[in-house]
């Protein structure tokens, strides 16, 4: 028998939005360890040197550091699901962006689009969350899917370095 959304105390709205938001933090975190398992790949391929390779990483983390404030009053202003869709699309297209890097530059650019895409994403997400369950349930749903969005960060990482 299929229990109904109700039936498992949770309507369907909920459900995407609990799904959205895990989902695109998985994305995030899942970011940050393929590019620092990937960067030996990316040394040899882009003939990165050592600072590059900094700034692959850093250049992702400033814009992301920098801009969530931003990303939360844009939120606000604009409307959280247009601008999470915002994110989620910018994140996106910036990730095929980095795959597509013909040099270590427009990796780094792309990286820095890809924080800015995240800035918005993540604080966005958490909103979406907030408004989507009541205060009592709220985190317990967030904190339960949570090995679902870590557990295949590390053998993924491994895996697309070593196919790409």
């Amino acid at each position: 028998m299929r229990m109904t959304g109700s039936q498992r105390g949770m309507t369907a709205a909920q459900a995407w939005v609990l799904a959205l938001t895990s989902v695109s933090s998985l994305m995030v975190a899942l970011d940050a360890l393929v590019v620092t398992t990937a960067l030996p790949a990316i040394r040899v391929q882009l003939h990165a040197s050592l600072a590059e390779l900094e700034w692959t990483v850093n250049a992702y983390v400033l814009s992301l550091a920098v801009l969530l404030m931003t990303g939360a009053a844009l939120g606000d202003r604009f409307g959280r699901r247009r601008m999470f869709a915002a994110g989620m699309g910018l994140f996106t297209a910036a990730s095929a962006a980095c795959a597509l890097a013909p040099g270590i530059g427009w990796l780094i650019a792309a990286r820095a689009v890809q924080g800015a895409g995240a800035a918005v994403m993540l604080p966005v997400g958490l909103a979406l969350l907030s408004a989507g369950f009541p205060p009592e349930r709220r985190w317990a749903r967030w904190s339960a899917a949570r090995p679902c969005r870590a557990c295949p960060g590390r053998g993924s990482s491994g895996s697309m370095c070593r196919s790409g």
